[in-house]
């Protein structure tokens, strides 16, 4: 009965929409305008992309602060404040530097620099470039392991610098000095997004021009002084969080991210020109936002009460959802009490031709299917299913606490992740539209009671879409230790096959070693559907190794 009467509601809902598609209402009217107002604000370029951690983040959270305030909600972050702070590696950087050879300080940079993965640490000592005894710093020539590799697709050179150097440790050496003398570029620089493990000892590449100047005798001993220093690097991101307290047993989540690319510095950018742009991310996601806001806006004059409200603005989503599962590890609300969530990332692109609005977590409560089931007279919206509480959005951090989700999407486009993401694009009328349908579907579910939650067989991770096969899992963005981190298992899939469980670390991947998210990608793109291999992970402080094979 009660799917019928929903469902119904829905028809006639939908049904009305098509009357009335040309011929917007003035309360509508409205509506837009605020969309509008809001997208060209969050996309402008004074922001300068939305970067999480960023002056451009501050100044996009301080508007959606103002228009929370003036809507009426109430704070509900950390400490009843608008803020939740979370953190976010930025990577390494040099901190301090010296390379003494025989009393001369050579210049960094010019001479020479520290590899990322360089311990920070002092040594000296007087070794001969041509003897590696134990106690002193050992030079390395990478000639012979670039020759004889130069034809070899398996060899990767950052691996095998970090074999080397764990070499040179067990063997004795206090330093590492890498130059090249050979021909063939080695590409080797300074690497701030470098996520493995430091080593031990200091590591140094040497250039061409300071080795023939300062180190030509490779008989001789030399006088050596290294200091480096290798800092971490981080900054801060901030989830906006708006409360509407309704006094009622439990809440509901609607959620957008509002960060975006920035200038690309991340390396998430699709742009391929060579100078430096604003990714202004009107459809990614400052339509969500808007979408959001337009909804706090609703519901905070709608009769709607059986449930509180909590409105979540997050950032660092772009960087792998950090701000959603920082708020699902730290919620300011008791997450059983949660009801369900509402996720809207990149709703600002309706197509005017085919409608498509593509629903996603719809196998994650039996009551979807009573609201949300595919309507034949539905002249509107051609709505496309995803059955999976996992994907490329912030609802999958919810879905991982057991919580029913819902996600709206009108589709990706040319523009997705590049500086041409403007404002001027955005189909206001066609984001009007999702809006109302979901204020219509927070209508139907208000006196509903909490909802039941069902796991969904996840279709989707973020784990390298674009490779033709997957182990199954989502890993730990935020993770800044050796391999890769798994935070997340999909059913069915070979990760979970072969046993593999949410914390463990993979380190190796067939004959590949798995030091970073890097690497594992090129070490996955190295197989292909109907392969078998081995997965060498750490579980703890023990290490393990299973079967598997890539069934897709």
């Amino acid at each position: 009965m009660m799917r019928r009467i929903l469902f119904a509601s829905l028809a006639f809902f939908i049904a009305i929409f098509n009357s009335t598609a040309q011929k917007i209402k003035k309360k509508d009217k409205v509506v837009i305008a605020n969309l509008q107002r809001e997208i060209s604000f969050l996309a402008s370029d004074k922001l300068e992309g939305r970067r999480a951690g960023t002056e451009g983040e501050k100044m996009a959270s301080d508007f959606i602060i103002s228009e929370f305030q003036a809507i009426g909600l109430e704070p509900h972050g950390d400490s009843s404040h608008w803020l939740q702070q979370f953190d976010i590696y930025d990577g390494r950087q040099v901190a301090s530097e010296h390379f003494v050879v025989n009393e001369k300080e050579l210049d960094p940079d010019k001479d020479y620099f520290p590899l990322a993965f360089s311990a920070s640490k002092k040594v000296e000592g007087s070794p001969a470039i041509a003897l590696q005894e134990s106690g002193v710093p050992w030079f390395i020539d990478l000639k012979d392991m670039l020759e004889s590799n130069q034809n070899n697709p398996h060899f990767s050179l950052p691996d095998a610098l970090h074999a080397k150097v764990k070499d040179c440790e067990k063997k004795g050496a206090t330093a590492v000095i890498f130059y090249n003398s050979s021909k063939l570029q080695d590409n080797i620089a300074f690497n701030a997004k470098d996520r493995s493990a430091a080593s031990t000892i200091p590591v140094i590449y040497l250039t061409q021009e300071a080795k023939r100047k300062f180190l030509k005798d490779e008989s001789a001993s030399v006088d050596l002084k290294v200091d480096v220093n290798i800092a971490e690097k981080w900054r801060k991101g901030h989830n906006v969080i708006g409360y509407l307290n309704n006094g009622a047993a439990t809440t509901v989540v609607l959620g957008a991210h509002y960060d975006h690319l920035g200038h690309g510095e991340d390396g998430n950018s699709l742009y391929t020109g060579s100078d430096k742009q604003i990714h202004n991310g009107a459809d990614d996601n400052a339509s969500g936002t808007a979408a959001m806001i337009e909804l706090a806006r609703w519901l905070r004059q709608s009769k709607s009460k059986s449930n509180n409200y909590l409105f979540i603005a997050f950032s660092g989503e772009e960087l792998g959802l950090f701000g959603s599962k920082y708020f699902t590890e730290h919620p300011t609300v008791d997450l059983s009490k949660i009801n369900y969530m509402i996720n809207m990332d990149m709703v600002g692109r309706l197509n005017d031709s085919t409608h498509a609005l593509t629903i996603g977590g719809f196998g994650t409560s039996p009551v979807w299917g009573g609201l949300l089931d595919a309507d034949p007279d539905n002249k509107y919206f051609k709505i496309k299913y995803d059955s999976s509480g996992v994907g490329p959005s912030d609802y999958t951090s919810f879905y991982r606490k057991d919580i029913p989700v819902l996600f709206f999407f009108t589709g990706t486009h040319g523009d997705y992740h590049k500086p041409t993401d403007d404002a001027d694009k955005i189909n206001y009328t066609g984001e009007l539209y999702v809006v109302k349908y979901i204020e219509d579907l927070l209508e139907n579910l208000d006196g509903k009671g909490k909802l039941a939650f069902t796991k969904t067989r996840e279709l989707q991770t973020r784990d390298m879409p674009h490779f033709s096969v997957t182990l199954g899992i989502m890993p730990d963005y935020a993770f800044t230790g050796d391999g890769v981190k798994i935070d997340g298992i999909s059913e069915g899939r070979p990760a979970q096959k072969a046993g593999l469980k949410v914390g463990d670390v993979i380190v190796k991947l067939g004959d590949y070693s798995v030091s970073s998210l890097d690497n594992y990608m090129e070490a996955l793109s190295k197989f292909k559907k109907g392969d078998k291999t081995t997965v060498g992970y750490k579980r703890g402080n023990d290490h393990a190794e299973a079967e598997v094979q890539f069934n897709q």
